[in-house]
């Protein structure tokens, strides 16, 4: 760990896709921080959330499931809040960067990745206002990309999404502020996950990448884990409405 936030210390903490990938690694942060971690996942992660618990000494709530399906969705949630108390720290992490052209595009394909990459966004968030609007406090955190940012061919929908991940975070802010819930997104660049390392980072398009970036050296999930972990705690209480990037400087804002 590089920080420790007591106010995350019994937290109830819901993760999409947390059981893989940077998911895993917010799990794992979380958990590290004390936080009581519920996620859900399509892929059997009871390996993953035993591994949790030999290193913590509390497991992750772990359910099954898709996303996509709003009603399963908003049972993994419930779940979750009768397991730990109303979900405090939501983040939304789950994607699908499969990459495909304009052509390829058919309405299906479309709907299938919006539904994963943007619709899942909002029922989540709408799933658990709730419960913090009755806390009068709560941290949304929606995983955007610099992938829309940098104008990348070869998911258009990919990165339509992740702009809309940005302006929907900027509007619940505006939405969920009154009643004290903060709402930021958070983009990182390109982070080597397994799956980046074994479909699509050939050597000459890590070298290129690692050349556009300011810092030299390749982000890993950790570095996206610290970010968020900054982004759920009262240390960043008068932070909302923002999209924090993570990217080793390959893009700038502002």
């Amino acid at each position: 760990m590089t920080a420790t936030f007591h106010d995350l210390s019994g937290r109830s903490v819901f993760i999409t896709g947390g059981g893989s990938g940077i998911g895993a690694a917010l799990t794992d942060a979380f958990l590290a921080q004390g936080a009581q971690v519920a996620f859900i996942g399509r892929s059997d992660a009871s390996g993953f959330a035993a591994r949790m618990q030999a290193k913590h000494g509390r497991t992750p709530l772990f359910v099954q499931g898709d996303i996509t399906d709003t009603d399963r969705l908003r049972a993994a949630i419930a779940e979750a809040a009768a397991a730990h108390g109303p979900v405090s720290v939501l983040i939304s992490n789950a994607a699908n960067d499969m990459r495909h052209s304009l052509e390829d595009l058919t309405p299906a394909i479309w709907d299938d990745l919006l539904g994963i990459n943007l619709r899942a966004y909002v029922f989540a968030a709408q799933a658990v206002a709730p419960g913090m609007r009755a806390a009068g406090t709560g941290s949304i955190v929606n995983f955007s990309s610099i992938s829309y940012m940098m104008g990348n061919t070869g998911y258009p929908a990919y990165a339509a999404a992740n702009g809309g991940i940005t302006a929907l975070s900027r509007s619940l802010a505006r939405e969920l502020g009154p009643d004290g819930i903060r709402v930021n997104a958070v983009a990182p660049g390109w982070v080597m996950t397994q799956k980046q390392l074994d479909q699509w980072a050939t050597p000459e398009d890590l070298a290129a990448h690692l050349d556009r970036q300011c810092l030299k050296r390749h982000l890993v999930p950790r570095d996206i884990a610290d970010a968020v972990l900054f982004l759920a705690s009262d240390s960043s209480r008068m932070m909302t409405g923002q999209c924090m990037v993570v990217d080793g400087g390959a893009v700038h804002t502002g």
